[in-house]
């Protein structure tokens, strides 16, 4: 089966477009997705970008917003925006995402966190989003909550984050097979046609 490496950050905002759709296409076309937490503030600040936040891109900033909204509704889904952004826990969500992979529970974590944050307004890693997704996958929260802040988690988090630098990365959500980088959401159905044509 074919495998597509799925680089991913809680806190970019048009990953809640992919992570809401990728599963279906994945079998579909029976490819198989790694889902890779990393972080794409640290690439950014290390590149000296920042993106949609300051008031000089308030015009960038609503595009965002309203492209978002336009794409969800070609998929058959909607989003409530704008949704809150930056996130204030922004490494503690994708810390939790690390962890739920390990564990088996991720996936549905991060399509859960999304979906609250984008149809509900409720911003990942802070209440009333942690508590109402831990209990949706039966999660003790303090034990989860210790363990996704655990030196073990954040040491995966940095590797994860160094691995994605080193393999181009630079941006959420990043598809790549064998060695070829496609950036955002709209180029997954690129990297299927590369793959399906080589």
């Amino acid at each position: 089966m074919t495998e597509i490496d799925f680089w991913f950050s809680i806190g970019s905002t048009y990953t809640f477009l992919s992570v809401n759709r990728i599963s279906d296409i994945a079998k579909k076309e029976n490819i198989k997705l790694n889902w890779k937490p990393f972080s794409v503030r640290k690439i950014m600040m290390d590149m000296d970008n920042i993106p949609f936040t300051p008031p000089s891109k308030k015009i960038k900033s609503d595009y965002m917003w309203r492209d978002i909204e336009r794409r969800a509704k070609f998929y058959g889904f909607e989003a409530k925006v704008p949704a809150p952004y930056p996130l204030k826990e922004f490494d503690l969500a994708n810390q939790l995402a690390i962890l739920g992979m390990n564990k088996g529970w991720g996936i549905d974590y991060v399509i859960s966190t999304y979906k609250r944050w984008f149809q509900e307004g409720k911003e990942p890693a802070t209440e009333p989003n942690l508590t109402e997704v831990f209990q949706e996958l039966n999660l003790n929260k303090e034990e989860t909550l210790n363990e996704a802040k655990s030196s073990e988690t954040e040491k995966q988090y940095i590797q994860n984050t160094e691995t994605a630098y080193k393999s181009g990365v630079f941006g959420s959500p990043t598809f790549i097979y064998d060695g070829e980088v496609f950036w955002g959401d709209d180029r997954l159905e690129d990297c299927i046609k590369w793959i399906n044509n080589k």
